[in-house]
């Protein structure tokens, strides 16, 4: 039986300036028309007050991250030393515990307006490295997770077969470990799409995917029409021993191995040579850039501008969920780039609300969400417009006031799928987000 609504946006985005008063016409969670100069809601219709963007959708997500916010807040150091706490946390995972944890996540993100995640997924087995009864146990801990929170999920199974250039998996890795990539590829060929779940690949970095084992990935993705992600470059360190390993940078491997192209993303692509610049755009490789987490972690700060001028589309995640907002991610990004350069406007909020939707959709594999157009996903996320942070400006103006003044704190609603999953700030499917999010946390540090 098809279901029908119509919902009825105060003022909505669509794509290149503010419209009022739009009523949009959903059948089976699908926009089956977009009608403007609609002055009143029609009858029955679901009322959202603000300004509607599409669906936001989250590129880059690690669920169990989200355990180690303000914990990894004490002291000082580097990446390489937050990544042995973030080690400390992965150990104590378990499917159920993962279920638990990545659900709250996942609802965290509804309330931020959130409609999509990639979930770069790399905890595999248990600890000691074997294989749970049923091998895909964690992936489908987060596939069930998100379907819970109420959002769709791009599971992007990751290869993760070593600690470095030429070393074994260290003891906190082994669990992250198929053995090879051709037992990677076997079993994560096991999992099945559905409704709101994609299945994608990724490869977790150049130094924890040996060099002639990186087709082997990148054909798997290749055969089933499948987004493809990698970290990239993030830290001059893995670039210095690409090059003491291989003679050249990871992007120049990746390119020599077959791994980039048009489905492919390169997450954070921070340290980049001229060359690697230009054979990400001419390849047409994606860059997913996590500015809250790359600060976070001092990574640095990536030549977004230029990849874009040379071809490669953005998105943006929010990688350990330092904070879970891709509003700020999306100011972030425009603002570092202020700081870099020292000049203003180098992307315009909406080139920057595309990034955060319509663009990270398509880099997860949902090319069918994103806008607010008839046959795409009735995926709608309204930002209030009378917050102590959004009033003020003329309606004419909402991108810019979402994009460089509100927060993930001013969704009022998030709908996926025709769903309507977070109502005026409440999450309908999980009662207390924060409680939910504080007994997961909690188990994992018991």
């Amino acid at each position: 039986m098809t279901t029908r609504t119509t919902y009825w946006l105060e003022y909505a985005w669509l794509d290149s300036y503010v419209e009022p008063g739009v009523a949009v016409e959903v059948a089976d969670g699908r926009i089956t028309a977009v009608r403007t100069e609609v002055p009143a809601p029609p009858a029955g219709a679901e009322i959202l007050r603000g300004l509607t963007l599409p669906g936001l959708a989250n590129a880059h997500s690690h669920a169990f991250h989200r355990a180690l916010r303000s914990t990894v807040q004490v002291g000082s150091g580097t990446f390489w030393t937050w990544r042995e706490l973030m080690y400390n946390f992965a150990d104590r995972l378990t499917p159920d515990s993962y279920h638990a944890l990545a659900r709250a996540v996942y609802a965290e993100m509804a309330l931020a307006g959130i409609a999509c995640v990639g979930e770069f997924h790399y905890v595999h087995h248990a600890p000691d490295g074997t294989r749970y009864a049923d091998p895909n146990a964690m992936g489908e801990a987060l596939i069930a997770a998100a379907a819970d929170a109420g959002i769709r999920i791009t599971l992007l199974d990751t290869a993760y077969l070593s600690a470095g250039f030429g070393e074994p998996p260290n003891a906190h890795q082994r669990r992250f470990s198929d053995g090879s990539a051709d037992a990677w590829a076997e079993r994560c060929s096991v999992l099945k799409e559905r409704d709101h779940a994609r299945i994608g690949a990724a490869i977790h970095s150049v130094r924890a995917v040996p060099a002639g084992q990186l087709a082997t990935v990148a054909r798997w993705a290749e055969e089933r029409r499948a987004p493809l992600h990698v970290h990239l470059s993030e830290q001059t360190a893995e670039n210095d021993a690409c090059l003491a390993a291989h003679g050249v940078t990871p992007t120049r491997l990746l390119a020599d191995h077959g791994v980039l192209g048009p489905r492919t993303t390169g997450v954070h692509n921070t340290h980049l040579t001229d060359e690697d610049i230009a054979l990400l755009g001419g390849s047409g490789t994606g860059t997913c850039m996590c500015p809250t987490t790359e600060r976070d972690l001092a990574d640095g700060i990536g030549p977004a501008v230029a990849l874009q001028r040379a071809g490669s589309p953005l998105s943006l995640g929010s990688d350990s969920h330092a904070v879970i907002d891709l509003l700020e991610e999306a100011r972030a990004m425009e603002l570092n780039e202020r700081l870099r350069t020292r000049t203003r406007g180098h992307w315009t909020a909406a080139a920057l609300l595309r990034a955060a939707s319509a663009d990270g959709h398509a880099a997860l594999g949902w090319e069918d969400a994103g806008a607010i157009e008839t046959g795409m996903l009735a995926d709608l996320t309204t930002i209030a417009l009378d917050s102590v942070r959004t009033a003020g400006p003329v309606p004419r103006l909402g991108a810019e006031t979402a994009v460089f003044a509100a927060t993930a704190a001013d969704v009022r609603h998030t709908v996926v799928a025709g769903r309507h999953v977070v109502r005026d700030g409440a999450h309908t499917l999980v009662p207390d987000v924060p409680q939910a999010l504080a007994r997961a946390v909690e188990a994992l540090r018991a």
